[in-house]
């Protein structure tokens, strides 16, 4: 069960310049709470005391900056304190030809150059608005699609292109049934830990001559030693790592 605190729900501008963004105090719900309607705004739990949004440094916070990949020109974003540098990449894709649904897929990297082993847990995670959970990433077997597509909330892990193409990190993935698998990083060293999920809105593609992208934004948080570290993606800026 991962841990939490208050919540933050920054507006967000565009990469990799960010306008001012409003703060919001919510209330709190669990990871495995039911989506809100659109309208609603997301909430999920994370300590106003020791939360760092990217996008929104503050003296004695976090710095937050985007760079992209030399070889795919992806954006990155990054967010770091104190010697503690988490980042994130998202992409997008079908489960197969003629899907309904889109599936975004994130993989989070955490490199810790303190003295101290630091835990590693997931938070809430919100797309244009709404909560959603994460699908738990299985290895490959046969039917797998079909239980997917009947709601049993898996997916094969070879069936992910943004994965088996290498673009994402497949080391670890967070779950979002049943219990968290027990991730630390030791002092020098970096971990990547992944999760994906299925968009819950109809219609959730935006299309224009630059091409298909989800609309709005995914909002997510993970929980690195006492910190919260909040990443805000809009939909243009999420790679199309599918086939």
């Amino acid at each position: 069960m991962s841990k939490f605190g208050t919540v933050i729900i920054p507006l967000v501008g565009k990469l990799p310049f960010m306008r001012p963004v409003i703060l919001v105090a919510l209330s709190s719900l669990a990871l495995h709470g039911c989506a809100l309607a659109q309208s609603d705004l997301a909430t999920f739990e994370v300590d106003v005391q020791s939360a760092f949004v990217w996008g929104q440094d503050t003296p004695g916070g976090a710095k937050s900056w985007s760079t992209k990949d030399p070889v795919t020109s992806a954006e990155i974003l990054k967010l770091s304190h104190e010697g503690v540098e988490v980042s994130s990449r998202m992409g997008f894709e079908k489960l197969y030809p003629g899907a309904a649904v889109e599936l975004i897929s994130f993989t989070t990297t955490i490199v810790n150059n303190t003295q101290a082993t630091l835990s590693v847990e997931p938070g809430g995670i919100s797309v244009d608005g709404r909560l959603t959970s994460l699908l738990s990433v299985v290895a490959s077997r046969k039917n797998r699609k079909n239980e997917f597509k009947n709601g049993a909330g898996t997916v094969d892990d070879g069936s992910l292109h943004c994965f088996t193409s290498g673009f994402l990190s497949s080391e670890n993935f967070l779950s979002g049934i049943g219990p968290q698998p027990t991730l630390v990083v030791a002092p020098g060293g970096a971990l990547a830990v992944s999760g994906v999920i299925e968009d819950p809105r109809h219609y959730s593609m935006l299309c224009s001559v630059d091409g298909c992208f989800p609309k709005g934004s995914i909002r997510y948080a993970i929980r690195v030693g006492s910190h919260e570290y909040v990443f805000i993606w809009p939909g243009h800026s999420i790679v199309n790592c599918g086939k």
